[in-house]
C-alpha cells in the first residue's frame, strides 16, 4: 500500500513538476499574439498599435519571447520586421494556441451565459407566498430571458437546498441564520395571534398574555419552519399544537373555519383582517417581531441574476 502511494505522489509531484517547466518554457499567450500580428502585418510598429501596447514594450517582449525559445524570431530593418524560417514555423504553432485559447474562452462565456439564463431560488413559505411574486416580476422586467425556478419550503429545507448546491439564493424567516451560510436582512416582519370572530378571546379586555398563548392548544407550522421557530423562541418551545400544517394557506385555512387560534405572519393575513375573516388579538408580554433574510452559502456571494434579485428586495 505504501508503495503504491509513493508512486502516486511521485507521479503527482512529477507532473506539477512537468507543469511548472512547461509554463517556463512556452511564451504567454499575449506574447504569442504580438507574433502572429507582426506575421500579418509585417510590422513591429504597426503590432505593436493593433494591441494597444508601445513599440519598444513590444520590441522588449519579443526579445524576451526569443531568449526564452533560444532561437532568433524576427528580422528588423528599416524597412520592416520579418520573420526568420524558425520564427515561421513558431508563428505557426503559435496560431494553433491562439485558436484553442480563443476556443476555450468562447466554451467558457457559454458556461457563463448558460448560469445567468436561469436562477434557482429557493423560500420559505411566507416569503414565497406573500413577497417574492413581486419582487420576481421586476427581475423579469430587467432580465427577461432569465429562466426563474422556485422551490418553496421551510427555512430547514431552505437551508438544505443551498448546502446542496440546489438553489442559487435562499429567504428565510427564523431566528437566526442557518449553519453554513451568509445572510442579509431584506424586510422586517412580525407574527401575530389571529382567531376566527366568533372565539372568545375577541371578546376580551385584556391583552394575552405569553401563559395563556402557551396553556391553547393552537394552529401551528411545522417545526422547521421560520414561523415555529420564533414562536417557540417567544414561550421558550412551550407551544401546544392543536393542529400542526405545512403552510401559511393551510394554517390561515384552519382558522377561518374556526378551528382554534393560530400564529401567523402579519403580511399574510391583511385581507383576512380587512375582511373580517379573521380578528387579531392583542398580547400583552411577548414580541414575535422577525427578521427577513436572503441566505446563500458562506463564502459565496450571489452573482448574476441572483445578486440582481437581492438588489431587488431591497427596493
Amino acid at each position: 500500500m505504501s508503495s503504491r502511494n509513493g508512486t502516486e505522489d511521485g507521479q503527482g509531484d512529477a507532473g506539477r513538476q512537468a507543469a511548472g517547466s512547461l509554463a517556463h518554457r512556452v511564451p504567454d499567450l499575449g506574447a504569442l499574439e504580438l507574433l502572429l500580428a507582426v506575421a500579418r502585418l509585417g510590422s513591429l510598429g504597426g503590432a505593436a498599435r493593433e494591441l494597444g501596447i508601445t513599440q519598444p514594450a513590444a520590441s522588449s517582449r519579443i526579445r524576451s519571447m526569443e531568449r526564452q525559445l533560444g532561437v532568433a524570431l524576427v528580422d528588423r530593418s528599416p524597412r520592416g520586421s520579418r520573420l526568420t524560417d524558425a520564427g515561421a514555423l513558431v508563428t505557426d504553432w503559435a496560431r494553433r494556441i491562439v485558436e484553442a485559447a480563443e476556443a476555450f474562452d468562447a466554451g467558457a462565456q457559454a458556461l457563463r451565459d448558460r448560469r445567468d439564463s436561469r436562477l434557482r431560488v429557493a423560500a420559505s413559505m411566507t416569503i414565497a407566498e406573500y413577497l417574492l411574486p413581486g419582487w420576481l416580476l421586476a427581475l423579469r422586467a430587467q432580465r427577461p430571458d432569465t429562466a426563474v425556478s422556485l422551490l418553496a419550503g421551510n427555512s430547514a429545507a431552505v437551508a438544505e437546498r443551498l448546502l446542496s448546491d440546489e438553489a442559487d439564493l435562499g429567504f428565510v424567516e427564523g431566528v437566526s441564520v442557518p449553519p453554513g451560510l451568509d445572510s442579509a436582512v431584506i424586510a422586517h416582519d412580525r407574527l401575530i395571534v389571529v382567531t376566527a370572530p366568533g372565539h372568545p378571546w375577541t371578546r376580551r379586555r385584556r391583552p394575552l398574555t405569553a401563559q395563556e398563548l402557551a396553556a391553547t392548544p393552537l394552529i401551528l407550522r411545522e417545526k422547521g419552519s421560520g414561523t415555529r421557530q420564533v414562536l417557540d423562541a417567544a414561550l421558550g418551545g412551550l407551544a401546544r399544537p392543536l393542529i400542526e400544517l405545512s403552510s401559511t394557506t393551510a394554517v390561515k385555512a384552519a382558522a377561518v373555519s374556526g378551528a382554534g387560534p393560530a400564529v401567523l405572519s402579519e403580511l399574510a393575513v391583511g385581507e383576512e383582517l380587512a375582511m373580517r375573516r379573521l380578528v387579531s388579538v392583542p398580547m400583552a408580554d411577548v414580541s414575535l417581531a422577525r427578521d427577513l433574510r436572503a441566505v446563500w452559502p458562506t463564502g459565496h456571494r450571489p452573482t448574476g441574476p441572483a445578486r440582481q434579485l437581492l438588489s431587488l428586495t431591497r427596493g
